[in-house]
């Protein structure tokens, strides 16, 4: 009931006159996922630990680094892979397949932040200090811009699979990042890549996100084939 009432007040909200490829009762995200870790408990512990290390150790390159991605929350955050040109304006068809990606991420499983109502690592911890936006709500698990992240990267490599090594140790990179903020733990990251790759699945098997991506690979693949002949 819970996780219903969250996909409402999601759905009442911009989505509700974009279409959402995979209906949200298709995927049941709050039963992919364990419980997020309790206070106190080890997994909790190492998550902190982990944080304190990461902002013991952040450079002001890695700040602005982490603070770029954050303001980046779509396909274009590949454009460190191939190049300025990858961007909306040179893409439309792939800038409008990436927003229908984000859709459905948004829809579908980022309610299930409500359900499990967990702090922020800052909320938790005073000694911690992020360098990025954050939620005030407790809603740190698991991280959206990482489930972006990793559905925009499975999309993207299903159009490039030839560039799939270099995407996915991008999008793995971006979520890094959501640690160098010091607005979320591991553990939101872990789950988050999980439940990318279950939403991936259903989308993949949807014949109208099969027509978007297909248009998506025919605009990249000549963008893309024209920068490599220049």
């Amino acid at each position: 009931m819970i996780f219903a009432a969250s996909i409402l007040m999601f759905l009442s909200g911009p989505l509700a006159a974009q279409t959402v490829f995979v209906p949200p009762s298709a995927i049941h995200a709050a039963d992919m996922l364990p419980a997020a870790p309790k206070d106190g408990s080890a997994v909790q512990k190492a998550d902190l630990a982990e944080l304190h290390r990461i902002q013991a150790h952040r450079t002001a390159a890695a700040v602005a680094r982490a603070q770029a991605d954050a303001a980046t929350r779509n396909v274009f955050l590949f454009a460190t892979i191939f190049g300025p040109r990858f961007n909306a304006k040179a893409l439309p068809l792939t800038a409008a397949l990436s927003a229908d990606v984000e859709a459905a991420e948004k829809a579908d499983i980022e309610p299930v932040k409500y359900v499990f109502v967990r702090l922020r690592p800052f909320q938790f911890d005073k000694t911690l200090h992020p360098v990025c936006p954050a939620s005030k709500k407790p809603d740190s698990y698991p991280s959206g811009h990482a489930m972006s992240g990793y559905l925009e990267a499975l999309t993207l490599a299903s159009i490039l699979p030839e560039k799939k090594d270099a995407i996915f140790a991008r999008a793995d990179d971006y979520a890094q990042n959501r640690l160098v903020c010091g607005v979320h733990y591991p553990s939101d990251v872990a789950a988050a890549r999980l439940l990318a790759y279950a939403l991936f699945a259903l989308l993949a098997d949807d014949p109208r996100f099969a027509a978007a991506r297909f248009a998506a690979q025919s605009e990249l693949r000549n963008r893309l084939g024209r920068q490599a002949a220049q």
